[in-house]
Parts: structure tokens; sequence; C-alpha cells
């Protein structure tokens, strides 16, 4: 059994470890992927790297059919402000990316899509409006007027038709900030933050951060997407096939830092002057996750930080001795 997954970046190597873990063969698409990276990931393991775009069909078919791929993972695309940055670029990727996955899933009879997408695919503004403080489940409204989240939606959209109209399995999963060690090239401001704390106090410098970046925010751990990832390409079709996969509450930033400290005691941050951070009141429900997918998280923010620690050392010994 052979998956493909589209993007070499955080979630899609969180998710190759438990897949090569199972014995699954797993071929990357990617137009620019670090090879200094996956080996960190992922050793020697059975996986192939493709220097492909989701914006060559051709080549994503190509692939499918050359290995016979049976499920694909759905992760490439820009994230968050490089989306809202360049619209038209992010369109291309994101909506133009989405279609071609979806055909090549189609031309290529390939059985089942998991499609990441985002917590930013709620339209937030409506829980503005009406004051809602209860988890928000699956159901809510879709398309938060900004790049990022209303292109979000859209790739649902368009998904979900094609899978309707073609009969392909498919399984769309909506993480919370995901963070972990990882290059961020996508855009994840959050990812990124978080990846600035740590390697700042890992190393003994100030840590900047962006004002913008100092919200109350949901996160969950890079390891317990790629479980979450893993039992959406495995286990038996759910019926309800939409999944919010968060820790289930929301941290503020002060709580962020206070643990970075119990961890690293020297720790030094900056938080530079900039646009004032949005509010979100309400997490994620997560309980449909538990009941269709047996998956809940395993990591809290601390241990998760403990984790990052321990991986970021690995790494950094890694590169001495290269």
């Amino acid at each position: 059994m052979t998956t493909l997954i589209t993007g070499a970046g955080l979630i899609g190597t969180a998710f190759a470890q438990f897949a090569l873990q199972r014995g699954e063969a797993v071929v990357f698409a990617d137009p620019e992927p670090r090879a200094d990276f996956l080996r960190l990931k992922l050793g020697a393991g059975n996986f192939t790297l493709a220097r492909s775009d989701v914006r060559d069909l051709p080549a994503l078919v190509e692939l499918a059919r050359t290995h016979r791929v049976d499920t694909l993972v759905h992760t490439a695309g820009l994230i968050g402000p490089r989306v809202q940055q360049s619209l038209g670029l992010g369109f291309d990727i994101n909506l133009g990316g989405t279609r071609n996955v979806a055909e090549a899933v189609r031309l290529a009879g390939v059985r089942r899509l998991v499609h990441l997408s985002s917590l930013a695919v709620y339209d937030r503004r409506r829980e503005a409006q009406d004051g809602r403080q209860r988890p928000i489940d699956e159901d809510f409204t879709r398309g938060g007027g900004r790049g990022y989240g209303n292109f979000k939606a859209a790739k649902e959209l368009i998904l979900e038709a094609y899978a309707a109209a073609h009969g392909f399995e498919l399984v769309m999963l909506r993480p919370a900030n995901v963070f972990g060690l990882g290059h961020y090239w996508s855009g994840s401001s959050g990812g990124q933050k978080m990846h600035n704390l740590i390697e700042a106090a890992f190393e003994g410098r100030p840590a900047r951060i962006p004002l913008s970046e100092t919200l109350a925010h949901e996160y969950v751990y890079c390891r317990d997407v790629g479980r979450a990832v893993d039992l959406s390409a495995t286990v038996a079709m759910p019926a309800d096939a939409t999944f919010n996969i968060g820790n289930g509450y929301v941290t503020p930033f002060t709580d962020v830092l206070a643990t970075v400290k119990e961890l690293c005691p020297a720790l030094r941050y900056e938080i530079e002057p900039g646009e004032l951070p949005a509010v979100r009141q309400a997490p994620l429900d997560i309980s449909r996750a538990k009941r269709h997918l047996g998956w809940e998280p395993r990591y809290t923010i601390r241990s998760a930080f403990e984790d990052y620690l321990e991986e970021l050392a690995k790494a950094r010994s890694a590169t001495r001795k290269g």
C-alpha cells in the first residue's frame, strides 16, 4: 500500500512517521523539499521524494498511477498571512492545487483522500455576534472573511462536490494551531511563534514575538495531528467524516510563556509593536473525533514543549556531527 502526501512539511512528516511504522510506502510531492528536514524527521525510512507542485496536474496523476497510490493526504498550501499578502498566488496554490488533487484522485482511482483543513475555516464573526462560549462543532458556519479561511472553506466545498460525484472516500480534518519542530515555509504565524520561543529559549537569546501573535489560541502538537491523520487514513470510513482536531481548550499567551519559562528559566522575549491580536473565545469541540476516530490529544502544552526541546537538541547535535 502507498500513500501520496502533498507537502513535505510539519503535518506531512508527522503523519509519515506513523505510516512508515506500520509498513506503508510513502511518496511526498513537494516543489521545494528540504532533504535535511526529511532526514531529521524520517531518517532512512521507505519514502520517495518527488519535486512536484500541486499546480501540475499531469505530474500528480503520474505519481499516483506510477506508485499505485491507495490514499492521498493533502497538506500542501499557503497559510494565514501569506495568503492574505498574495491572494492571487494563494488562489492558485490553495484552490487550484486542491482542484488538481481532486482530479488526480479521480483519474488515478485513489480510494481515499484525507484533506487537512483548519480551524480558520470557521466564521468567527458569528461567534462574536452571538456571544458564543460553547465549543465550536463541525457544523458551525464556514468562511471568515479573510483569504485563508475563505479559501479553506472553498477547498472543502470543492472536495465535497468531487467526492459526491466520483465516489471516492473523503475525510477532512480541521486542526487547531499546529506547532512542533518544522520549517514553517508555508506561513503559519502561530506555529512560527511557538518555534521562535522554544528555539530562543534553547539558544539563550531573546525571542521576538509580534504583538498580533500574543492572542489566546487553541494549540495542538504535531505528533497528535500526525496520529489523527493516520487514523483518518486507516479506519473504516466513518459516516461523519469531518473532524476538529485540537486540545479542546484555549491557552492564553501568558500561559505559553509561563510553560516555556518553567522548562527554560533563562527565557527572554520582546514583543514587537504592531497590529493588536484577534480575539478567539471558544475552543473546538473534539468529541466527534473521539467517537469516530478513537482520537484525542495525548500531549499537553507542557509535555509537547518537553518533546519539542528534546527533538531540537537531537537536531542540533546531528547538525554539529554532520
